[in-house]
């Protein structure tokens, strides 16, 4: 009976040792396709902020993760894993912006495409939340008026002549 233990034992500790292994394995891989999540959630908070723009822009998460299974249902197949994100970030991408665009006021469309572009350059990193601001507040942020980018030399600055 206690050989029987103990070889139960040793069977368990070695199948817990490969269990252990198979976890980081699917957790390196799983780390791969943290671009589609972070995509998704971008997107995702886009079309829930619509709301902001007129109520009825309502749309459920149940719906949103339909479109999220559809394109990785339906984005082109590839070897290399990072072929494989980029496809499906791409086609969540298209299908999200088509379908919520579609149930969209003509009015409200742009400001859907400017949210969704922002937000995308932003969490890539190509933005920043400063460069938006000065976007949005149409240069009313910038500190130095006479001296409007850093590149210029306040020498090379022409003053306006007065024709009195």
């Amino acid at each position: 009976m206690l050989a029987t233990i103990k070889l139960k034992s040793k069977e368990v500790g070695e199948k817990l040792a490969e269990a252990a292994e198979k976890k980081i394995e699917i957790n390196e891989k799983r780390e791969l396709f943290r671009p589609c999540a972070a995509r998704g959630a971008v997107l995702y908070f886009c079309v829930v902020e619509m709301t902001l723009v007129n109520w009825m822009y309502n749309t459920s998460l149940e719906q949103f993760m339909g479109l999220y299974d559809w394109s990785i249902d339906n984005s082109a197949k590839a070897q290399l894993i990072k072929e494989r994100v980029n496809n499906i970030t791409n086609e969540l991408t298209e299908k999200v912006y088509r379908y919520i665009n579609r149930g969209l006021f003509v009015a409200n469309q742009v400001t859907f495409k400017l949210m969704m572009a922002t937000k995308i350059l932003i969490k890539e990193g190509k933005l920043t939340n400063a460069d938006v601001s000065v976007f949005l507040k149409c240069g009313a942020g910038i500190e130095d008026r006479n001296k409007p980018f850093n590149w210029m030399e306040q020498k090379n600055m022409v003053e306006p002549q007065s024709s009195f």
